[in-house]
């Protein structure tokens, strides 16, 4: 057999139905590269959405810069971070502040002016549009109205953070920020600890804030054990770094050299032989329920078990009232 050519491509699981580059840029493609407002089949977009850079101004791409350029309007999370990106890029444009608390109250206008042929651009403060942002509502109601939508996909925290930290990448979840709250946190990630018993096998993306960062770590060893993890902070920045290794060591470096900026966590899915909720025995609920109702107040530690282990909120409740007895009784 003849010994293969080291300068050939190596063998493509691609569909050789799918269009290949050369197909790029071609009249009729969605947005062409060019001074040009992105079209699809023809129709210019009326909404554009555009990622921009989550900490080095170099990922910026050339059709978002000119999306920007020719909007007439940019819709932005903050005025002021958005003015400071596009000072830096040289973009004088008409930003409109457009965030949770005023978002339902702007959309009909906005709708209005997209009809009559107005170009709106959507932006957040760093990063990808929509994914822990505020424009889902703005996108489904200009696909309600029958009106042209696209992207110019760029930069996301939570991608980069995911390829980078060395666990499987797919199939994956981002979930944005956990709760703030403690007892809501523990009771969010238990419904994800009982959903992995009925068989999701997934990594899991959250973005934190620093002066959470180390609770949140705590919360996730409890419920779902010690499995592998990733914490990366100031991705793209000068400060980049990434922490890779069991939740407990990276709680313990936490402690050690408390991480700064922006982060975002990974943790990997359930290793085939850890122990799936619902097959644990008395003495484990017991455990899980003396710890929670040490940082708890009783109804939300039975929540919050009740869902981390699949049992019946009943039977949590009436175990959980005999160990606040049996506690009380030893005092």
């Amino acid at each position: 057999m003849p010994e293969q050519d080291a300068r050939s491509d190596p063998p493509s699981d691609r569909d050789p139905s799918e269009s290949d580059p050369s197909e790029l840029d071609q009249p009729g493609n969605p947005s062409p590269a060019g001074d040009t407002w992105p079209r699809l089949g023809g129709e210019p977009a009326c909404l554009v959405l555009v990622s921009t850079p989550i900490g080095n101004l170099g990922d910026m791409t050339a059709r978002a810069v000119t999306v920007l350029k020719l909007a007439d309007i940019v819709l932005c999370e903050d005025s002021r971070v958005t003015a400071r990106l596009l000072s830096a890029l040289g973009i004088k444009a008409r930003l409109e502040p457009f965030h949770d608390h005023n978002e339902d109250q702007r959309i009909p206008r906005l709708l209005e002016g997209a009809k009559s042929g107005q170009k709106l651009a959507l932006v957040s403060d760093a990063g990808t549009p929509l994914m822990s942002d505020p424009g889902y509502r703005l996108v489904r109601a200009v696909v309600a109205a029958g009106l042209v939508v696209t992207a110019i996909p760029g930069p996301n925290a939570a991608v980069t953070a995911l390829a980078l930290s060395g666990l499987p990448p797919h199939p994956y979840l981002f979930l944005g920020f956990p709760p703030a709250r403690g007892a809501a946190r523990r009771t969010a990630f238990a419904s994800l600890r009982a959903a992995e018993a009925a068989g999701l096998s997934a990594s899991m993306v959250w973005y934190e804030s620093p002066h959470r960062i180390a609770e949140m770590l705590g919360d996730l060893l409890t419920v779902f054990g010690d499995r592998p993890a990733a914490l990366a902070r100031e991705l793209t920045k000068h400060f980049e770094e990434v922490r890779r290794g069991s939740l407990s060591t990276l709680i313990a470096g936490t402690a050690a050299d408390p991480p700064r900026g922006e982060i975002t966590v990974v943790l990997g899915p359930p290793d085939a032989a850890q122990p799936q909720v619902g097959e644990d025995h008395a003495e484990s609920l017991d455990a899980r329920l003396r710890v929670e109702l040490e940082r708890s107040r009783l109804r939300e530690a039975v929540a919050i078990v009740a869902a981390e282990t699949g049992l019946p909120r009943r039977q949590v409740y009436a175990r959980a009232l005999i160990l606040t007895g049996e506690a009380k009784n030893q005092d």
